[in-house]
């Protein structure tokens, strides 16, 4: 094995590194495992096809679709808005997961709702009628969703002791403005950052970096801020060795909603590691040449040249394993 796919395997095998986390203390460590996993807070949806906006069924049973929402919040009593959201296929068939990337500003339809942006369907109904909205949309049959609250990832990264980031010139001013925003809701307040540069950022700074939109590309740029931060997480998480888990799960659970049962939970994780999945790819729907920017109304959308090339190309990427 060359030295660049040894490289390349080390690297797909820290993605996979949260299922595996999840597959040792529920199923290695028993009763222990699953008390951790108490601290998950479990949302049941519907199970109704009909009611999620699922046309068809499974169209492959070695594949597994949830959807995980990053949520946010302005204030703590707030409904949120899914500020992140993808689609994370456990691909059994091809041994890989692999993430894809919806634009919270995607213009589409929300059931009952009307013409919206994606984000916007969390707020009016919650996961269940966000699901609803992707199934309709997508065509997909996504019955289970993970929300992580921002106010969890940050104290995730600070759990982890901060992540690097490569803060450019141009996102020093928003990346302090969202910090000076969060500070007015919630307490101890975080310093501001000094410059740009490669740096270490805690907990809310990181957060105020995921969330800045309105410099450089716009909501595409943000996916990729979100993505690198996740990257940093995984790698620490990695790093900071089995005993750390523990402490790792009690500080991120708490911040957890799921429609996932525990049971499904270990299940997921451990045939995850049966199956060697060693692999993550990464999409983003709408596609590259396949969208363009429009302001309707006086808002700014992201809008799918038509819908029917993005649900192709999703599908695609999902279950025949091309991009």
């Amino acid at each position: 094995m060359s030295r660049k796919n040894r490289k390349r395997k080390k690297k797909n095998k820290k993605i996979t590194i949260l299922f595996i986390i999840v597959a040792l203390l529920g199923g290695t460590f028993g009763a222990y495992g699953y008390s951790i996993l108490d601290k998950i807070k479990n949302t049941e949806i519907t199970k109704d096809d009909e009611s999620l906006g699922i046309i068809q069924n499974n169209k492959n049973n070695k594949i597994t679709n949830i959807v995980l929402f990053g949520v946010d919040r302005r204030e703590s009593s707030d409904t949120p808005r899914s500020d992140t959201v993808m689609i994370a296929s456990i691909d059994k068939k091809h041994n890989k997961i692999k993430l894809t990337s919806l634009m919270r500003d995607t213009y589409l339809e929300i059931p009952g709702k009307g013409m919206n942006k994606l984000t916007h369907a969390y707020a009016y109904g919650g996961p269940e009628l966000a699901i609803q909205t992707i199934n309709q949309n997508f065509d997909m049959n996504i019955r289970d969703f993970v929300s992580v609250d921002f106010y969890g990832l940050e104290a995730i990264i600070d759990t982890l002791g901060g992540i690097q980031i490569d803060v450019k010139d141009y996102e020093v001013n928003a990346l302090n403005h969202n910090i000076k925003e969060i500070n007015r809701i919630t307490d101890p307040d975080s310093p501001f950052i000094q410059s740009a540069g490669l740096q270490t950022l805690n907990g809310r700074q990181a957060v105020a970096y995921a969330r800045i939109r309105k410099v450089g590309n716009g909501d595409y740029q943000r996916t990729e801020r979100q993505r690198a931060i996740l990257e940093q997480i995984l790698n620490k998480t990695m790093n900071s060795g089995v005993t750390q888990y523990p402490k790792l799960l009690n500080t991120m659970l708490p911040y957890v909603e799921t429609s996932l049962s525990k049971a499904k939970i270990v299940s997921l994780g451990l045939s995850s590691v049966i199956s060697g999945i060693n692999e993550i790819e990464q999409y983003r729907i709408p596609a590259d040449g396949h969208v363009y920017n429009d302001t309707i109304n006086g808002v700014s959308y992201v809008v799918p040249n038509t819908l029917e090339d993005n649900v192709k190309l999703l599908h695609q990427f999902i279950y025949d394993d091309v991009k």
